[in-house]
């Protein structure tokens, strides 16, 4: 499959996920406005992809002529000669500022700005010309969108050890090559066990409200041939208690320093079943998902989506009018209900203070 985010001729090439299951539509974005678009209304999603598009987006305000527009604010932007490196900083800054007020939870979003600027940094204190700061800022958007596809590779080499050599592993939501540029976290350690030989089914949770589990995941294992089938997010325990699922294994969006792990809404109730049915739990996320500033989970911002989310299923109304909703987009599972986390620089195992930082 075309990866998930890339970069070429000056343009993001993105697949639009919203458009899947019927249909892989590419979309091709050349301002960082567009970008920041795709991430808020999650054409693109999953933590590692959105982190190499947001970095895709600061790199299009690079290349940009000066913006009229200031990005963050919509105020004019200050007047500067096009030969200015202070304008070109003021620019891709402003389109750092306007992409991180896209989504909350996912650390890799704001990971992939900060690379970008400190590119941006490291040159202007160098006093490279406009067309040296442009053309570093460019190269390290080609190799990130490059480093994603090896980093999940070493995931999946990592994690497949992990899996049993013939079995049934359950995940949730979905952290394929859709979530990254390509192979995926969760799905990259599918991959390299069924690489290697190993006889895995998947059961993918239908993963409500927005059924990225059905949608998504199904898609990606259905087109590479690995047995899937979706259940409803409430079959789980029941699978569970009948010995139908020998590990779990999920992706992340925000991984605290203690080991607490934010993921997709559901994921906790998942922890909580396999805790009790004595059933492996794995999270599989590179090392940029790991947020060492947030000592637990508790500090962890969880995103609130529309109600419309809950109480729609593709633009049909399937809720009395008039009902309160909430609509949290992940939740956090603490890290005692964490067998391991699997990383492209190895597997942590408990205490996670101490492994992650090794």
């Amino acid at each position: 499959m075309q990866r998930t985010v890339d970069y070429h001729n000056g343009k993001v090439l993105m697949i639009d996920q919203t458009r899947i299951p019927h249909e892989l539509v590419v979309l091709e974005l050349d301002t960082p406005e567009a970008v920041a678009d795709a991430i808020k209304t999650m054409k693109v999603r999953g933590a590692p992809a959105i982190g190499v598009a947001a970095a895709l987006g600061v790199a299009l305000a690079a290349k940009a002529a000066e913006s009229p527009q200031d990005y963050a604010s919509g105020q004019a932007a200050p007047k500067h000669s096009p030969g200015d490196v202070s304008a070109l900083y003021d620019r891709v800054e402003r389109a750092g500022q306007m992409l991180r007020a896209t989504r909350p939870t996912a650390v890799n979003l704001f990971w992939g700005i900060d690379r970008m600027l400190q590119a941006a940094r490291e040159c202007v204190s160098r006093n490279c010309s406009v067309d040296e700061v442009r053309a570093s800022i460019d190269e390290l958007a080609r190799a990130m969108v490059e480093e994603d596809e090896q980093v999940c590779r070493k995931i999946g080499e990592h994690g497949a050890a992990l899996l049993p050599d013939q079995g049934h592993v359950l995940t949730h939501c979905n952290a394929g090559a859709l979530a990254c540029v390509s192979y995926g976290t969760a799905l990259g350690v599918i991959r390299a066990a069924v690489e290697a030989g190993k006889r895995i089914h998947v059961y993918a949770d239908e993963t409500r409200p927005r059924l990225q589990g059905m949608k998504l995941t199904c898609f990606e294992l259905v087109r590479d041939s690995i047995p899937v089938t979706v259940i409803s997010d409430n079959m789980a325990g029941s699978l569970m208690r009948a010995g139908r699922i020998d590990c779990v294994v999920v992706g992340a969006d925000r991984i605290a320093a203690n080991g607490d792990v934010a993921n997709k809404i559901g994921t906790y109730s998942v922890a909580v079943l396999a805790h009790h049915h004595g059933i492996p739990f794995y999270v599989a996320a590179p090392t940029s998902t790991i947020d060492f500033s947030l000592p637990s989970g508790d500090q962890i911002p969880i995103e609130e989506r529309s109600h419309d989310e809950v109480t729609h299923i593709d633009g049909q109304r399937i809720c009395p009018v008039g009902v309160d909703v909430i609509n949290p987009s992940f939740d956090v599972t603490p890290a005692a209900l964490v067998t391991a986390i699997i990383t492209e620089k190895g597997i942590a195992y408990p205490p996670y203070k101490q492994s992650l930082k090794a």
